[in-house]
């Protein structure tokens, strides 16, 4: 029997004390690795696609999720999610029935979050950082659809990395024009209102209620970089 990978979770990092260091280093770096050789099995571009855990199959959300899953895997693109139920199950559920290539980037929580049965290409991290890591190195643009704290964790990292250049301008889209307008329009008047961002910044942002538009959107700005790159080189 093949020895069992020893685990080390997050809230053992954060209290860890002088001596712990380099095993914790070891075993954080060896998550990276596993995380990059998964990806490099990624053969085509990529989306990364997230929203709540919490939505149920028959509702708006998850068909939704499910419609824009198998629009990107018909045009030829690889759909990457968490991993889990809700709207990253849809995503992963309609790229696989499409005939796309569906990956999920699993967690290990206290309260367990099982890996959705979608998934072509699965990677379960015990490290939220390294697992965040993963989605950005894959995709080349990220759909956001509606969602709690993890699903704004990852809009408003994006937009920073995006903001700061540690990463290539990649599009990221808003599902559902009506869930997000609140925020949006907070962006608009307190943070480009009072300098905090620039009109730059909030262009990052798009918004649609349309699959294919969604679509549309990450595969047109897609077909625009690789232009600049080859007129580049």
């Amino acid at each position: 029997m093949p020895k069992q990978r020893e685990r080390l979770e997050d809230r053992e990092v954060l209290s860890s004390v002088d001596g712990q260091h380099e095993r914790n280093v070891q075993m954080i770096a060896a998550e990276f690795r596993r995380g990059f050789e998964a990806v490099d099995k990624i053969d085509r571009p990529a989306v990364s696609i997230f929203g709540s855990a919490r939505v149920a199959e028959g509702q708006h959300f998850y068909d939704l999720a499910r419609k824009v899953g198998g629009e990107f895997a018909r045009a030829g693109w690889a759909v990457v999610t968490g991993g889990g139920p809700g709207t990253m199950e849809a995503a992963n559920r309609g790229a696989q029935e499409a005939g796309g290539l569906s990956v999920g980037f699993n967690i290990r929580l206290p309260h367990e979050q099982a890996a959705n049965p979608y998934i072509d290409l699965l990677l379960t991290f015990d490290h939220f950082y390294a697992r965040k890591t993963m989605f950005v190195k894959a995709a080349e643009g990220f759909v956001i659809f509606p969602g709690g704290f993890g699903t704004m964790d990852e809009l408003f990292e994006s937009l920073t990395l995006i903001q700061v250049g540690k990463v290539f301008h990649f599009p990221v889209v808003l599902m559902d024009r009506d869930y997000w307008e609140e925020m949006v329009s907070w962006m608009r008047r307190e943070l480009l209102g009072k300098k905090m961002i620039s009109p730059d910044d909030l262009a990052l942002l798009s918004r649609t209620d349309d699959p294919c538009e969604a679509v549309r959107i990450v595969l047109e700005h897609h077909e625009l970089q690789n232009g600049e790159t080859v007129a580049r080189a």
